[in-house]
């Protein structure tokens, strides 16, 4: 039996090496130049930074078993996520805790006394959330939505917070404490050697042919299965019409020294174009004194076109419908299979993609011990919602 994995990011490279491991020949074939996907890191040539080509990727997670799996191929070291936000021409801590109210409203209150504030602020009329808009509102109040959530998500999905689903704002932490660790995750970390080094020791196996700026489309398909982690709409030439995604522009830029003091920081108001800037040696705070110069990013999101790179899936209810078709049509496919982020259509942090994987494998392996090789089109259920 032979096997193709479409896509060289973490889903692709964790069952490649999985089955390359149990002594099958993989193919894999990756469109892009290079492997690792929009996890791909590289070092800057100017300034000798390493940087996240396609944004800043923190690695976290609560799965053990994806946090020992990353380890057996890189090193990791501990790093923390700590965003800070401009709004109103203040610089503040997020996500929202105690100290960011404090700030915010000039206070110095203890953790109940700002529950009781905040509850005060909320507009108690609304019992059931039905849109971003309106399940902030009842959360935090209007003031502090509008200065740090209602510019910015404008910017960040091009509609307005009243069209986005209520779950993309409670998936958003609210603290009452002074923790301003953006992750709540047992297992933080980043790769020493960065994330295209660790993608590369995954598919470092004599039995993994990896072929680069090349797509699935220019090879024969002559394999006993194929893993498709590519836009689920391409592989079925999007005759019923294209899925719709955000996708971001970045602007780079080099200063000597030093520019904002951490890795990222949020742009709140609306008449700021950009969404957020990140510098990049702070990524890499074991290094990030050893460069005279410092190369930063601004971040300019909006609607995915043909060419661009699919970031964030727009699953509002139109697009689920024409998922739901494109489903269909994958159920009537044979030896293939879909999985990851672009082929489920859904936003996955990076150890949400690597846990699948590794699910899927289970599942491989049971399939390989059986009489008839039968692997599912779908993993995992689909369905789910956009991730803010």
């Amino acid at each position: 039996m032979t096997f193709c994995v479409v896509g060289s990011g973490f889903t692709g490279s964790v069952l490649a090496r999985h089955l390359a491991d149990r002594g099958y020949r993989v193919t894999v074939v990756d469109e892009r130049p290079h492997p690792a996907g929009n996890c791909y890191t590289e070092r800057d040539p100017e300034t000798g930074v390493m940087v996240h080509r396609y944004g800043p990727h923190i690695f976290h997670t609560a799965n053990l078993r994806v946090w020992d799996y990353v380890q057996r191929f890189g090193t990791f070291s501990p790093y923390i996520n700590r965003v800070k936000a401009i709004a109103q021409g203040r610089v503040f801590s997020l996500p929202i805790n105690l100290l960011t109210i404090n700030q915010f409203f000039g206070t110095a209150m203890g953790p109940e006394e700002a529950r009781t504030f905040i509850e005060r602020k909320t507009d108690t009329s609304i019992i059931n959330p039905k849109s971003f808009e309106e399940q902030a509102l009842r959360s935090i109040g209007s003031e502090l939505y509008r200065a740090f959530f209602h510019g910015y998500t404008r910017k960040q999905w091009g509609r307005e917070p009243s069209s986005l689903p209520a779950s993309v704002f409670r998936r958003l932490p609210l603290r009452f404490d002074y923790d301003d660790n953006y992750f709540h995750s047992p297992y933080q970390g980043m790769p020493v050697n960065g994330y295209t080094a660790l993608i590369e020791n995954i598919l470092n196996h004599s039995r993994i042919d990896l072929r680069l700026s090349c797509s699935f489309e220019q090879i024969d398909n002559d394999f006993t299965h194929v893993f498709y982690t590519g836009p689920i709409d391409r592989y079925f030439d999007f005759r019923p019409g294209r899925l719709a995604y955000r996708t971001v522009e970045f602007e780079r830029f080099v200063v000597p020294g030093d520019y904002q003091g951490t890795g990222v920081i949020n742009y709140c108001d609306k008449d700021i174009p950009f969404t957020r800037i990140s510098e990049h040696k702070y990524f890499m705070p074991w290094e990030q004194d050893h460069f005279e110069k410092t190369v930063c990013f601004r971040e300019y999101s909006r609607e995915a076109g043909k060419g661009d790179a699919p970031y964030y899936p727009i699953r509002l209810t139109s697009e689920k419908r024409l998922l739901a078709t494109y489903q269909a049509l994958a159920h009537k496919e044979r030896g293939v299979s879909f999985l990851g982020r672009l082929g489920t259509y859904r936003y996955l942090d990076m150890d949400v993609s690597i846990g699948e994987a590794l699910s899927a494998c289970d599942r491989i392996d049971e399939a390989l011990q059986e009489d008839v090789f039968n692997l599912p089109v779908f993993f995992i259920d689909p369905e789910g919602d956009i991730n803010p």
